[in-house]
């Protein structure tokens, strides 16, 4: 999301029967928070090649104000080292907001509150604080949606039952191998596609809510 943009040349990002599909009830905000997982990924299923790169994933105009609407709705974003030092740049670098769609980015993002899961660092910078707790316990100091990125915590979290939503960004590429963006599971965990979009650069958006039994 370092691409740099113009609020003026954005397009109309009023959605369409031909490019949307939402196939459940909105979310009311009062009535339900939960723990997400959104990331981009390539048609095979991985988040970074075997090279560990991903400038594939960058988005374009349009993309980027998807991003900055539903980062708007968080309540706290947990992350591990990597994508926390690699999203500090938000906060630090003043040439990022050389446009005033980055600008806006820029103060969404350094607003949210952000957690930051690792044993090596002894501080860290912008609005962010070391995990003091659990990954559950820090979830629940919040009565918004939170996010979690980073593929180790992520995993962490979906085989730790804790995951609300999955919201995959699926990009138009094969990239044979790198990151996967889900972790092995030891048994099923099923799903409901409840909102699907394909924006002019054709990445698809798909979201999907986890079906949880009664015992859940």
């Amino acid at each position: 999301m370092a691409e740099q943009t113009s609020a003026e040349e954005e397009p109309d990002l009023k959605l369409n029967d031909e490019l949307h599909h939402d196939y459940g009830p909105s979310l009311r905000r009062d009535e339900f928070e939960a723990l997400l997982i959104s990331m981009s990924v390539s048609v095979d299923g991985f988040i970074a090649d075997r090279e560990g790169g991903f400038g594939w994933t960058v988005p374009d105009k349009e993309l980027f104000r998807f991003h900055l609407a539903r980062v708007r709705e968080l309540g706290c974003h947990l992350c591990g080292r990597k994508l926390y030092e690699t999203m500090l740049v938000w906060e630090t670098d003043p040439s990022l907001r050389d446009t005033e769609l980055d600008a806006t980015f820029a103060d969404v993002w350094c607003a949210l509150p952000k957690v930051v899961f690792n044993r090596t660092l002894d501080s860290v910078q912008g609005n962010a604080r070391l995990a003091e707790a659990s990954v559950a316990e820090e979830v629940a100091a919040t009565d918004k949606d939170v996010e979690i990125g980073g593929a180790g915590l992520a995993a962490t979290a979906i085989k730790l039952g804790l995951v609300d939503e999955l919201r995959m960004f699926r990009n138009p590429i094969v990239v044979g191998g790198g990151t996967p963006f889900l972790p092995s599971v030891t048994e099923d965990v099923p799903l409901e596609l409840i909102e699907t979009r394909t924006f002019s650069s054709r990445v698809i958006y798909e979201r999907y809510r986890r079906i949880r039994g009664d015992m859940d």
